[in-house]
């Protein structure tokens, strides 16, 4: 499963663990990704892939 959201375009990003002695190791930030159901002009529903904040600012908005 892609982790990209299909509105903003949010992806995965990188960075480090970082333990109590500075060792850094490799790790991935994911996106909250979230499967909806819209519905959309025509009548027809469509699923998209949804981050989380996109969700709620939609939520807001609408």
């Amino acid at each position: 499963m892609s982790r990209i959201c299909e509105i903003t375009g949010k992806r995965p990003r990188t960075g480090n663990n970082v333990s109590h002695a500075k060792n850094r190791t490799k790790r991935r930030f994911l996106p909250n990704i979230r499967t909806v159901r819209i519905t959309l002009e025509d009548g027809t529903t469509k699923k998209i892939k949804i981050s989380a904040s996109a969700l709620r600012t939609m939520k807001k908005n609408s």
